[in-house]
């Protein structure tokens, strides 16, 4: 389905997205973190998504057709200092409407660097998300930049914080380059856009043992801060 994809339209206000009778999946991570990377991973695209060197150059909601009715949306990053003040609050303002407020949101899948996982910024979000009981998927991404050691340290980490605060999350690396986790995290996208499944209830961690360390060949705070 997500090889399907091509963009459909971009929003900078709740009011400009398509009409609720639709069913999408959104991704959503901190500027930086790999977002585009995955997206076009995960729809074996090129450039479908832009992989900029700025962060934060992502200014609304994109809308990726997937089939009729289904989309996958790429939500605006947040968490980048040098994007001004105002704006950074006005996509605060769009990002908490939408995640609480769209009736044909299925899921959402959240990009964390496998580095820095888990900060403030991420865990508003998924505040944000947590009331409506929606599925979430947790990437840690640039997986591949971390020994097994780490890698396995960081994801039993951000799991047992999952479990404790947000029990409708799950987690696995995730790595674009590699091609680590990204069947996994298609499907899950996927079931959701079909509407066969909602997410897995337990985290991935005897699959993840298998990822490919470093250097190895593939096996409550306001947004508007930094």
């Amino acid at each position: 389905m997500l090889h399907q994809a091509k963009f459909h339209i971009g929003a900078a206000a709740l009011s400009q997205l398509p009409r609720d009778d639709v069913r999408e999946v959104a991704i959503a991570g901190r500027s930086n973190a790999g977002k585009s990377s995955a997206i076009n991973a995960l729809t074996n695209r090129r450039q479908l998504a832009f992989v900029s060197k700025t962060p934060g150059r992502t200014q609304q909601i994109n809308y990726y057709e997937v089939g009729f009715g289904r989309f996958l949306v790429d939500l605006p990053g947040y968490g980048y200092a040098r994007v001004p003040g105002a704006l950074q609050q006005r996509w605060e303002r769009l990002l908490s409407a939408y995640l609480q407020t769209r009736a044909s949101l299925q899921g959402l899948v959240v990009v964390m660097d496998a580095r820095h996982p888990m900060t403030d910024l991420d865990r508003q979000l998924l505040e944000w998300v947590g009331p409506t009981q929606r599925p979430v998927l947790v990437l840690l991404t640039k997986a591949d930049k971390l020994s097994r050691q780490q890698q396995a340290t960081q994801l039993a980490s951000v799991e047992q914080q999952l479990r404790l605060t947000y029990p409708n999350c799950s987690v696995q690396l995730f790595s674009s380059t590699q091609r680590v986790g990204v069947a996994e995290a298609r499907g899950f996208i996927e079931r959701l856009l079909s509407g066969m499944a909602r997410a897995p209830s337990e985290s991935r961690i005897d699959a993840q043992r298998k990822a490919p360390g470093k250097g190895e060949k593939p096996g409550a705070k306001s947004l508007n801060k930094d």
